[in-house]
């Protein structure tokens, strides 16, 4: 029991350590952060990588959680540049949060009839229930918008208000779509005919596209693309689709692209793949999927990668041990346990069990410092926060900190030990809604 006792011999031993005080005032003043900073790991990110491929101007995602698409899209410049001979290019990001949107709602409402057997309190539907429409995604779920809508350049769907700034849609549209979850319950409940159901939500659907062409914008199908190349020469692309453009000027098998995760977990043994019950964007796309391994398969395949000229999109727990403004991912960036008298001694297996850590942002490795044995110390990182932050947009990440953080890494099948791929002719794991490993990227 806390009694007064109690608390005095707490109050004691604080007032009796001369260092504490110390610390109390600086924490008061500045913050814990600003107080426990470690200004010596700086030494550590000289912003110098060995091994760098090729990128194009920072990004910004403003106040949305668009960073799974802006990291997918960063990447997949790197061949359009190529292919258009451009020193620069930025796809659209609106054009397909527009899709996404739209295909969640379809995603959501298929869920809730899927459900509605299950009482309205169940842990699934209170789950399905809770975000329905919010910006995250991954990697697969991206795959999904891509194979069905391509893409287009920024200039053909520039950016909108609502697009930059998601809150207010997103507020919306989930009481909107949690409105039309309690009307299809109640029909299926009621007895209504298939039919009578699937023009109640072909209704529900209409709504949902209308509110997004309001906010977002048209979306084109078919247009022209005119540029110059890097000999200063104009081009122009002529009344080409979104499909065909993505399929001529990136041209990704993205069958063939794979993602490897990091759960070391009892309950996911590496070697094998797993998906995610009701984690999706587009319904009939391949569901997710990936392969757990341990962390060196995904540091092989990154370094193979980025070798090769190809950046690497990644998934990552960003908020950790990582300083924004200095644009520094270090386990060392802050001393708490000098602070605050004892370090979290949580592994990376009891931080997924115990909720204290999971993917949060998704980024782009553009490059890795390697030592004389071919072994990482720091990774070069393309965030989508704009230039303000790091170094003009460029974050430094240490080895470790990938250990600790990093849980997920996008890439070519060529870039895999087969030993790791035979997991995908094995019957794939489902995880349940609420497993750690479906969480969704979405910082903002």
């Amino acid at each position: 029991m806390i009694d007064t006792a109690l608390l005095e011999k707490f109050n004691n031993q604080l007032t009796s350590d001369p260092a504490s005080q110390a610390v109390k005032n600086a924490i008061a003043k500045v913050g814990i952060n600003e107080a426990s900073f470690n200004n010596s790991v700086m030494r550590k990110h000289t912003f110098a990588f060995s091994q760098e491929t090729k990128k194009g101007e920072m990004t910004n995602q403003k106040a949305s959680g668009r960073c799974w698409m802006f990291a997918a899209l960063n990447t997949a410049r790197i061949d359009t540049m190529k292919k258009l001979d451009a020193e620069d290019f930025e796809f659209s990001q609106n054009y397909t949060l527009f899709w996404d949107k739209l295909e969640k709602s379809n995603y959501f409402l298929d869920s809730i009839l899927e459900t509605a057997t299950e009482p309205l309190d169940s842990r699934l539907v209170q789950h399905l229930l809770t975000d329905p429409i919010q910006d995250g995604g991954q990697w697969d779920m991206f795959a999904g918008l891509l194979n069905k809508y391509g893409a287009v350049p920024k200039s053909v769907m520039p950016e909108t208000y609502h697009s930059s700034n998601t809150k207010v849609l997103n507020t919306l549209m989930t009481s909107k779509l949690r409105e039309f979850a309690a009307r299809l319950r109640e029909l299926k409940e009621n007895g209504s005919s298939n039919e009578e159901i699937a023009m109640e939500k072909e209704r529900m659907l209409s709504w949902i596209y209308a509110t997004l062409v309001k906010t977002l914008g048209e979306v084109p199908t078919t247009f022209t693309y005119a540029y110059h190349d890097t000999k200063g020469n104009y081009q122009a692309i002529s009344e080409i689709t979104p499909q065909n453009f993505f399929a001529e000027y990136v041209d990704w098998n993205l069958e063939k692209r794979i993602s490897l995760i990091h759960a070391p977990t009892k309950d996911k043994p590496f070697g094998r793949a797993y998906t995610v019950k009701y984690l999706g964007t587009v319904k009939e796309a391949q569901p997710v999927r990936y392969i757990n391994t341990p962390i060196k398969a995904l540091k092989d395949a990154a370094i193979a990668s980025i070798k090769n000229g190809e950046p690497v999109w990644f998934g990552c727990d960003v908020g950790k041990m990582s300083e924004r403004k200095a644009g520094v991912m270090d386990t060392e960036t802050y001393s708490y346990d000098l602070t605050l008298n004892e370090p979290i001694r949580l592994t990376k297996a009891q931080r997924l069990d115990y909720g204290d850590s999971l993917l949060t942002h998704a980024m782009v490795l553009v490059g890795v410092d390697l030592d004389e044995n071919d072994q990482p110390i720091n990774w070069k990182v393309e965030n989508s926060w704009g230039e303000k932050v790091g170094k003009k947009g460029i974050f430094s990440m240490s080895d470790q900190w990938f250990d600790e953080y990093t849980y997920q890494v996008a890439v070519d099948t060529k870039y895999i030990e087969e030993k790791w791929l035979k997991a995908l002719a094995e019957p794939i794991i489902e995880l349940e809604p609420w497993d750690p490993m479906g969480a969704l990227a979405k910082v903002l």
